[in-house]
């Protein structure tokens, strides 16, 4: 099984994940809701958490636990803290007819031995508002997705970037779906992305937002997301089409699809089966460092071919000794590679032409 694979990656990445994977499941929900904490405190938890996995040995690690530990149960939720939107009802799609816009499920996923995933079976995908000030008219907005299994990128992939994209004028929504093969499969994260994007629209007037002017930013594994909403749901295709037992609400009115993809070190992985028909790609952009070797294979060898053939709009920038990751990373560090944090003004640019609203115009000679 596609789990049991991701299992023993984990396992290899983190071979003493089950002495302190606990805490690591305890920290996941403050990391994936920036808004609803002091970001600092998450930052400052995320790098104990960072000494307490790279430890050298036991008498260390035990220490950086209890100081991890500590730091845990020090967060406390902000003054008024903006709620979680949960994506789905309560319940079991399909067991309970009557009851319309409740989750459905493909992945068996009923325990977490060893803790090495970092989402227990009981998680319940959301999104989180990041909005403009009233007085603000929005250019349009933009569903962000982590890469991994979300948790702590979601501070700087997430909450930093929907920061850089509110002040350019966007609103912001950091969506914490069913993560890609962890263990989930890419159907059920395409349609957490389309369900998303369906219940935003539902509240696009709220939003201020042209509900066709929505965009999709993932990171990594949440770029692949973006290509599996593409694969599942471009072509305003319904969740009943894929889980015929899923009994539609009212958002399930409005389009799941994205506008525009900004896919951020996540191209599509080489070998992926995907079909030449029936697929409507949105105009895509690339942001990628080139000492990301693996990503750029996959981007320039299977990714790119495929937009060409099917003539899609797109723009692509390579940094230049960048790695893989680090988006939003000066969160983080307070610096961050200056080169690389420039992908966000491209993409900025992008969007705007995307949404027809570009602000350059060719001066007259």
């Amino acid at each position: 099984m596609e789990s049991e694979k991701v299992r023993n990656i984990h396992l290899q990445r983190e071979p003493h994940r089950a002495e302190y994977g606990h805490l690591i499941n305890r920290a996941i929900p403050l990391y994936e809701d920036p808004t609803r904490y002091n970001v600092r405190q998450l930052v400052d938890l995320f790098n104990l958490q960072w000494e307490m996995v790279r430890a050298a040995d036991d008498e260390t690690r035990k220490e950086k636990m209890a100081a991890f530990e500590k730091a845990i149960d020090a967060v406390k939720p902000l003054t008024d803290a903006p709620q979680r939107v949960y994506l789905w009802k309560e319940g079991t799609a399909g067991e309970t007819p009557d009851e319309a816009g409740v989750m459905p499920q493909e992945t068996v996923y009923e325990e977490n031995p060893g803790y090495v995933f970092d989402h227990d079976p009981d998680f319940k995908p959301y999104y989180l508002e990041m909005l403009l000030p009233e007085d603000v008219t929005p250019k349009g907005g933009v569903v962000l997705v982590a890469g991994g299994s979300h948790g702590a990128g979601t501070i700087n992939e997430c909450y930093q970037v929907g920061l850089e994209f509110n002040a350019a004028g966007f609103q912001a929504f950091i969506l914490q779906c069913r993560p890609n093969g962890c263990p989930w499969s890419k159907l059920e994260t395409a349609t957490d992305a389309a369900r998303a994007f369906r219940l935003i629209r539902r509240k696009a007037e709220e939003y201020r937002l042209n509900p066709d002017h929505l965009a999709y930013a993932g990171f990594s594994n949440g770029g692949v997301t973006g290509d599996h909403q593409i694969l599942f749901y471009s072509q305003d295709q319904a969740t009943r089409d894929y889980f015929p037992g899923y009994q539609p609400d009212e958002a399930d009115a409005f389009s799941g699809k994205s506008n525009a993809y900004l896919c951020v070190y996540g191209a599509r992985h080489m070998g992926t089966e995907y079909p030449e028909e029936n697929v409507s790609y949105p105009p895509t952009f690339f942001a990628i460092g080139r000492h990301d070797f693996v990503c750029c294979d996959n981007l320039f060898k299977e990714h790119l071919p495929y937009l060409q053939r099917h003539e899609v709009p797109y723009e692509i920038h390579t940094f230049a000794a960048h790695p893989h990751g680090y988006a939003g990373w000066k969160i983080i560090d307070g610096n961050n590679d200056p080169n690389f944090d420039l992908w966000v003004n491209h993409a900025v640019c992008f969007l705007e032409d995307a949404f027809d609203i570009c602000r350059w115009q060719k001066p007259e000679i």
